[in-house]
């Protein structure tokens, strides 16, 4: 049976780009079913980081920027200021999962932000991020300007705060075992071998 992972992000944390290298290369032809799972660090109308700011310059620079040389991940702090809110993102994520992309778009955010500095906040950028991903991108600017995810997103933030007890991202749930932050690809291995009764 095949072991579940829950991966619980928010795309503007840059740990969340940099745990997916170790995770991706961890489920390499394993049993697995992936699901990712919103979290939002910082939810409207709570004010976001600037990144001009101390708090994320010294992050990046004594901790985002070495961890992402020693996974060879590219990645930079981006110059949108503030950072975006994240839940128009979010109800775009459960559109595109509703219509079997929910990967694809997810790694599409974490790359738009932490590669590209596209502003996520954004419906036109947001709007033209989901057509890469092959969604119909009238459908999906309307699933936004509609809020008709608003709920069910909604309903995912609270599962991930009052029933998950989510209090960090990344954290990855692997069957049972509860790994918070960035773990090595043979720290996930073994869980999942555990988890899967073979250890």
């Amino acid at each position: 049976m095949a072991v579940k992972i829950k991966v619980y992000s928010d795309y503007v944390c840059p740990y969340c780009l940099l745990a997916k290298k170790p995770l991706d290369e961890a489920i390499q032809g394993k049993d697995v079913e992936v699901e990712w799972m919103p979290y939002e660090l910082r939810p409207y109308p709570a004010e976001t980081l600037r990144p001009e700011g101390d708090y994320l310059q010294n992050t990046w620079r004594s901790s985002v920027y070495p961890l992402a040389e020693q996974l060879d991940v590219p990645i930079r702090l981006p110059r949108v200021s503030p950072q975006p809110h994240t839940h128009l993102a979010f109800e775009g994520y459960q559109y595109a999962r509703e219509k079997g992309k929910g990967q694809e778009y997810n790694e599409r955010m974490l790359k738009a932000f932490f590669q590209e500095e596209l502003d996520i906040g954004d419906i036109e950028v947001l709007t033209r991020l989901a057509m890469e991903v092959g969604l119909d991108a009238e459908e999906y600017r309307e699933a936004l300007t509609s809020r008709k995810y608003k709920e069910a997103h909604q309903k995912a933030l609270r599962h991930a705060y009052e029933e998950a007890n989510i209090t960090a991202v990344p954290t990855l749930i692997i069957g049972s075992t509860v790994l918070r932050g960035l773990h090595a690809r043979e720290t996930i291995e073994r869980v999942i071998k555990k988890e899967s009764g073979a250890a």
